[in-house]
């Protein structure tokens, strides 16, 4: 987990809040599937919780909102900075296609109904991408064409 921490009391040391709200926030997190509680005391009854597949996964989502609230919420600079282990260097995350490797933009890339999508879905996303693609073709002129300029 983040900084290393996986057990209640440095969480509790970390964080400085109560241990009712503390326990409240990790039960949350556990019922919600990104940790597991597991004991590792029996005498006295300790545990640790660890991230889960799902907790892993959710990193780049952190990630995100990170570099999101340094750009929007931190005029005077970030506090807190992501670097490179090795070289110390600030990263600038970026979302992009693990397939082809581009930035996840709004020009190149949009939402469009999967293959569970029910029916509804599916007709609303038809209506949206016919909408996008007449916007496109009304803003870019036709190739061999010349705009009429009257």
């Amino acid at each position: 987990m983040q900084h290393g921490f996986t057990c209640f009391d440095q969480f509790q040391k970390s964080l400085n809040i109560a241990p009712n709200m503390l326990t409240r926030r990790l039960s949350a997190l556990v019922d919600a599937g990104l940790l597991q509680r597991r004991r590792y005391s029996d005498r006295p009854p300790r545990y640790e919780y660890i991230l889960t597949d799902m907790g892993r996964d959710f990193r780049p989502v952190i990630v995100a909102m990170f570099a999101w609230g340094n750009r929007h919420f931190a005029p005077e600079g970030p506090s807190v900075l992501l670097v490179d282990k090795k070289t110390q260097r600030a990263a600038d995350p970026v979302l992009v296609d693990r397939r082809s490797g581009k930035p996840l933009n709004e020009r190149d890339f949009v939402f469009a109904a999967g293959p569970a999508a029910s029916e509804r879905t599916r007709r609303r996303y038809a209506v949206i991408n016919q909408k996008q693609f007449a916007a496109r073709q009304s803003s870019t002129p036709a190739r061999g064409r010349k705009r009429s300029t009257s």
